[in-house]
């Protein structure tokens, strides 16, 4: 009786990855963050729910009015200490 796995290659039980396919690569193979690396993060917190009417602090992001009027030249660790500020309180919040 023949072996249904075998693709009759003659690869001796060895896997054939067809034509163009991609290898796999093992879980533990899966790049790592450099030690001290900071977090990949989107480019802004911004949900696009802009308010800052009662108070400095945008209901959509968390970020103050200052922090949105700076964000663009601000340097990547500061925008990771307000990533981590604004993610501890619960931001970004969309339709609240």
């Amino acid at each position: 009786m023949s072996d249904p796995h075998d693709n009759g290659a003659g690869t001796g039980g060895a896997p054939v990855r067809p034509v163009g396919a991609l290898p796999q690569r093992p879980v533990g193979a899966l790049p790592q963050r450099p030690v001290g690396a900071l977090p990949q993060r989107p480019d802004t917190p911004c949900v696009a729910v802009c308010s800052t009417t009662f108070d400095e602090i945008c209901r959509g992001c968390g970020r103050t009015y200052v922090e949105v009027a700076n964000w663009v030249s601000m340097s990547a660790e500061e925008k990771e200490r307000v990533w981590v500020r604004i993610l501890a309180q619960g931001y970004p919040r969309r339709n609240t």
